[in-house]
């Protein structure tokens, strides 16, 4: 991201949103698909000027931005760069978060 913090995902985060999107190209749409894109790049972009602008989460080291109503990314700010640990759906049952 310009003039901002840059993101780094963890390697269970980009398997979380790879499964999100696997899921929608077999359920939904390509608008949807579209429209999970467009909001995550927005939501990302908000982040990496900002990544104090969402709550903390009831880790309260870690803050999260829910992201079209079905989708929670959780993530945290390190040092100079901002940590995506989750991209969890809300679709799941919630014990199967991993923060």
């Amino acid at each position: 991201m310009e003039n901002g913090y840059k993101i780094l995902w963890t390697d269970h985060a980009l398997k979380e949103l790879a499964d999100t999107y696997e899921y929608l190209k077999i359920h939904f749409s390509e608008r949807e698909l579209k429209r999970l894109s467009t909001e995550l790049h927005n939501t990302l972009n908000l982040i990496s000027r900002n990544p104090f602008l969402f709550p903390l989460s009831e880790n309260k080291k870690v803050r999260k931005v829910v992201i079209r109503k079905f989708n929670t990314m959780y993530y945290r700010e390190k040092q100079n760069h901002i940590e995506i640990l989750s991209f969890f759906s809300n679709r799941q049952n919630p014990n199967k978060r991993k923060i």
